[in-house]
């Protein structure tokens, strides 16, 4: 086992040494960025225009803004890394659905303990970011060993 966590330390650490790896971090924040931003507003115009609940808003929102950020990722962030247009596509949802139920968790957890739902809703996203990049990268956009 320590043989094994060694060489998982060795990896990480290599990993955090190549500067495209940083590059390519940047990119994931930007467009995660951007659907932080289309999150919020889809969120926010459905929770006080459209007096949805907030559960069912955050669906709705992470449906919009999950979108949004394949298709950015796809194109931009990962693009030397493109696969089959559909399993990267339910892989990337995969991972996406696993960062939603995280989401849910943390923002029916701030909302009951008092935080406003818009800003419960912007730390619980902020609060996924993490697991989003690491599964993508090393998962949804891995790159395919040539044939």
């Amino acid at each position: 086992m320590t043989g094994r966590a060694s060489a998982i330390s060795d990896a990480a650490g290599g990993a955090l040494r190549r500067r495209a790896n940083w590059y390519q971090l940047a990119k994931f924040c930007t467009v995660g960025a951007t659907g932080y931003v289309v999150n919020l507003a889809v969120f926010a115009a459905l929770v006080h225009w459209a007096d949805m609940h907030y559960i069912p808003a955050a669906v709705c929102s992470f449906l919009v803004a999950v979108t949004n950020n394949y298709i950015w990722n796809r194109v931009w962030t990962f693009r030397h890394q493109r696969g089959h247009i559909a399993y990267q596509g339910l892989r990337f949802l995969l991972v996406s659905t696993i960062a939603l139920a995280g989401n849910l968790l943390f923002l029916a957890i701030l909302v009951g303990i008092g935080v406003p739902k818009i800003p419960a809703q912007a730390i619980a996203i902020a609060l996924v970011t993490p697991w989003n990049f690491v599964a993508n990268k090393l998962w949804s956009f891995r790159r395919q060993p040539v044939a």
